[in-house]
């Protein structure tokens, strides 16, 4: 038999039992309410685990929350962990439509439902109400965890632009953190800064899970601006901090804002220019760490090994847990160095042979469907070469990355579609030095000229701000094949003379 508990320690309710037994009284979680200490969070974590207990939350049920970046969500957190329960995060930036769509796919037995979230749900559980819980002070019973139980969920989506939720097992949710604490040497000392919302499975990953497991503490930013990313930086003295390429493209630009207690700063989420590394370097003395990160793995899958090197054009090295190489449409493995799509599998040589699992599958339904067996395929073409370096060459699906966020031009499409005058739409990307790409949409009008504005103020109230199209042109005629449906190859060289900027947002 396998043995795949050798790289970890224990499960997700245990998590804090080493930092208690040696120092309790460490700060875990550093927010804008305040901060908690490794006991304190034990006795809030408690309080949650009792509040979803009296609420009717048993073992395998589902809990949503949709809370900003603060404490509660944190308690919340390893309470649902503590019941046995199954975590989903909705977003507070999501619009009511996409927080609805959310809250559907996952069917929760209880909302934790924040002043942002604006979706229904028969078992909202207001702030108000959940303060009273907690202040009871309500015990759940004990119970037996296992490791390879459900334990959270990821929201992605496909080409299509349909949310999928992602299961994870407790062992794939604390394996990133172990892994990185391992062979970054981490430990008390380490003051990790997430700005990204919480209720992304992978932040929670990569923050309360991971500092807990160094024994350090989670710093949880409730800002992603140039300005309040370093004020909590520097009066928080982040030593870690992770960002999308807009923000080191941003602080790369201001030399003169403290970053000092910074020892690593992370890039992920899209591509990070060589250009980009050089210029922080050059601000701030540091060379970005860039990352390449799966929903499905989860997190991290690369990262730039610790300190300053890196290769040209990479996104680091895979991580020891993991086996990643290219494949050929037919699925055979290529030679390292070669371009195909990589596809992800679990080590099977040295420390972190067999730690890894594939995810446990899709929730559809309320069940489980699992994915097909074998290689988990990423959608993205690249090479591994033979020390592990990856590098990702080009995209297979459609998705347009903005700063680090994704946008699913399918999904943009059907909502400028139900306007009259559009005939027909394309939604494609435009790049961006600073954020990577840009929403671009090509109007074929059944009317003459769009009215662009009425567009714009459509999408505003079906998305999130930033999958709107900041860029918006008519064509006579869109190219089509002979299914009649829209050629996409070098759209945007043939509408560049339509352009029409719509107001920067940044």
């Amino acid at each position: 038999m396998v043995d795949r508990t050798s790289a970890l320690s224990g499960t997700i309710d245990t998590v804090l039992d080493a930092a208690l037994s040696s120092h309790p009284d460490a700060p875990a979680i550093e927010a804008a309410s305040g901060v908690w200490s490794y006991a304190q969070l034990d006795d809030q974590a408690r309080r949650a685990a009792g509040a979803l207990w009296t609420l009717g939350v048993r073992p395998g049920d589902r809990v949503a929350a949709c809370l900003p970046n603060d404490l509660d969500i944190v308690a919340a957190f390893h309470g649902a962990q503590r019941v046995g329960a199954v975590w989903a995060g909705i977003g507070e930036a999501l619009s009511a439509a996409e927080q609805q769509n959310l809250h559907d796919i996952c069917a929760p037995t209880v909302v934790l439902a924040g002043p942002q979230y604006k979706a229904g749900g028969s078992r909202c559980v207001g702030p108000d109400r959940w303060a009273e819980l907690l202040a009871a002070g309500h015990e759940c019973p004990p119970l037996t965890h296992d490791l390879d139980q459900p334990a959270g969920i990821a929201f992605t989506s496909g080409t299509s632009g349909t949310p999928k939720a992602v299961v994870h097992s407790q062992r794939n949710l604390l394996l990133p953190g172990a892994s990185l604490v391992a062979t970054r040497g981490w430990g008390r000392e380490l003051r990790k800064g997430d700005s990204f919302p919480l209720t992304i499975l992978n932040l929670m990953v990569l923050s309360t899970l991971l500092t807990a497991q160094a024994g350090g503490c989670a710093v949880i930013m409730n800002r992603r601006d140039l300005e309040g990313v370093a004020h909590w930086i520097s009066s928080r003295r982040v030593t870690v901090w992770n960002g999308a390429p807009a923000q080191l493209y941003d602080l790369a630009a201001r030399p003169d804002l403290d970053l000092g207690s910074l020892r690593e700063v992370w890039s992920g989420g899209s591509d990070t220019p060589d250009g980009l590394r050089r210029s922080f370097a050059d601000a701030h003395g540091l060379t970005p760490r860039v990352t390449y990160g799966l929903t499905e793995a989860p997190t991290v899958v690369s990262i730039d090994p610790p300190g300053t090197a890196w290769r040209p054009g990479t996104s680091g090295q895979v991580l020891p847990q993991y086996d990643v190489g290219a494949y050929d449409d037919d699925g055979r493995r290529l030679p390292p160095g070669e371009p195909g799509e990589l596809r992800l599998t679990g080590a099977t040589t040295g420390h972190w042979a067999h730690a890894w699992t594939p995810m446990l599958g899709y929730l559809e339904d309320g069940n489980i469907r699992p994915p097909e067996p074998g290689t988990v395929p990423t959608g993205d073409i690249g090479t591994v070469d033979a020390d592990g370096w990856l590098t990702v060459v080009d995209r297979k699906k459609l998705v347009i990355i903005r700063g680090g966020a994704n946008v699913y031009p399918l999904e943009v499409e059907r909502v400028i579609a139900t306007h009259p005058d559009v005939a027909k739409v394309a939604v494609y990307p435009v790049p961006d030095d600073r954020l990577g790409q840009r929403v671009a949409a090509v109007i074929e009008s059944c009317t003459g000229e769009p009215d662009f504005d009425a567009l714009t103020e459509l999408c505003r109230s079906e998305l999130s701000p930033y999958k709107v199209p900041e860029i918006w042109s008519r064509i006579d005629s869109l190219p089509v094949n002979a299914m009649g449906k829209i050629q996409r190859a070098g759209l945007r060289e043939l509408v560049d003379a339509h352009r029409r900027p719509a107001p920067d947002r940044t």
